[in-house]
């Protein structure tokens, strides 16, 4: 819906802010601040505190929007004479040390947390004269994003700071306090709309990653004909299978090209930047000035902890001109039906061979000598591969129209906060659910 905007604006005489409505002000935060505090840095493991303990938070507690207080670790009992600033109501912590897209990102304690202290990463900040919930709206919009991002600059672009001095100087649109919170709570009441609608597309990309995941599976374990006589496989992990499908090792069905990869450092990269896609255990790395491969083949990760945690794909296809490194298994499958046996790789459990807990490692070795079960002719694998490939373009639509419809909600609740903090629509006669 339509908002109505204020009767009268001014020339906020900030050019990136435009007008303002003419009975806001226009301050810097030290004119509302009345403390800001830090912690300090603390051993402590990466659990959470639990009843009778200390815990010390992690910058992750205002990652998405708001504050965390699950989000800490157990402080060593060794330490516990060393933590500094309690968790209190009423203020905003915020991450004064991050990556670019993090840095001044900000949440409010709504209720204090003796047990739990600040890092020296983050500021508790204390305000008289605004509304906590309002600044903490107010980080979300663009306007005060675009100072964030000038405090910051010249720094380290992977892990930037920011300045207590220079967060003190930024400048904040201020309404009156009863208007800020009003403002406020008509933020917390629709941007709560908003993220509940956020929350059901995120739920059902879930659904259709899993539905992708099953079709696929099936298709490449089990065939396409429902009605087929099944048989044992002999194999206890792999079960039944199709009667007149081969079971055999990945060697049977596979050959391995691990003896061609060349792995290249970071540095020897940077000076061979080009068109030619750089694989490693992950995929595409980087991209470099020339390449091994000129045909469609399959790689395997050899390590990583994805290996176990199966975040990502472990088996994906190599297609074109393209490097390998040393952490990627190369197979060259009897056919070039590289769709089906990327798929039919991808669908094995792999934690029984896995080798290594702090660095999971999957050797050639015990790669290759994997039992599965495959269709005998090369026809009838390509049918499966034409298969896979028309239902996950299916189901890759839905998920674009669901990843589509997140970005637009975000879109849209950015565009609400900065026009309601800034005074660009007034929300004062909104006060109820109804009248919204």
């Amino acid at each position: 819906m339509s908002f109505p905007r204020y009767p009268e604006y001014k020339d906020s005489g900030v050019e990136w802010l435009g007008t303002v409505p003419v009975h806001w002000d226009l301050v810097p935060l030290k004119q509302v601040i009345t403390r800001i505090e830090s912690g300090t840095s603390v051993n402590a493991i990466d659990t959470p505190a639990g009843d009778g303990e200390l815990g010390v938070l992690k910058t992750s507690c205002v990652y998405h929007g708001h504050f965390d207080a699950d989000e800490n670790k157990a402080v060593i009992p060794d330490e516990y004479d060393r933590v500094a600033c309690p968790v209190t109501a009423g203020t905003l912590v915020v991450s004064r040390m991050n990556t670019p897209d993090l840095v001044g990102a900000a949440g409010v304690v709504h209720v204090s947390h003796e047990n739990l202290f600040l890092p020296d990463r983050l500021w508790q900040v204390h305000f008289d004269g605004a509304d906590p919930n309002f600044v903490h709206h107010w980080t979300h919009a663009p306007a005060y994003r675009a100072q964030v991002e000038m405090a910051c600059a010249g720094t380290s672009s992977s892990m930037q700071n920011l300045g207590q001095d220079q967060f003190r100087c930024f400048v904040i649109p201020r309404p009156s306090y009863s208007e800020q919170t009003a403002i406020a709570t008509f933020l917390d009441r629709e941007t709560s709309k908003i993220d509940a609608l956020v929350a059901e597309q995120e739920k059902l990309i879930a659904l259709l990653q899993e539905k992708r995941q099953a079709v696929i599976s099936h298709a490449v374990t089990k065939g396409l004909d429902p009605n087929v006589p099944m048989k044992d496989s002999g194999v206890e992990w792999l079960r039944e299978v199709p009667e007149h499908w081969e079971v055999g090792a990945i060697k049977r069905f596979f050959s391995s090209l691990d003896g061609r990869r060349v792995p290249l450092s970071a540095e020897e990269r940077s000076v061979r930047q080009g068109d030619f896609p750089y694989y490693g255990a992950s995929g595409v790395i980087d991209s470099i000035d020339a390449y091994i491969f000129e045909e469609d083949l399959v790689l395997v990760s050899e390590d990583g902890a994805n290996l176990l945690s199966r975040a990502t794909p472990i088996a994906f296809i190599a297609t074109g001109r393209y490097w390998v490194n040393n952490h990627a298994h190369i197979l060259k499958p009897i056919d070039t039906n590289v769709r089906f046996w990327a798929e039919r790789i991808e669908a094995l459990e792999l934690a029984p061979v896995i080798t290594g807990s702090a660095q999971p490692k999957l050797t050639i070795e015990a790669l290759m000598n994997l039992v599965i079960a495959a269709p005998p002719t090369e026809e009838e694998r390509a049918s499966i591969g034409f298969y896979i490939q028309m239902e996950s373009k299916k189901l890759d639509s839905l998920l674009s129209e669901a990843r589509t419809a997140i970005t637009l909600l975000q879109e849209r609740r950015t565009a609400l906060i900065s026009a309601a903090v800034t005074g660009q629509i007034d929300v004062r006669g909104i006060t109820s659910p109804e009248a919204a």
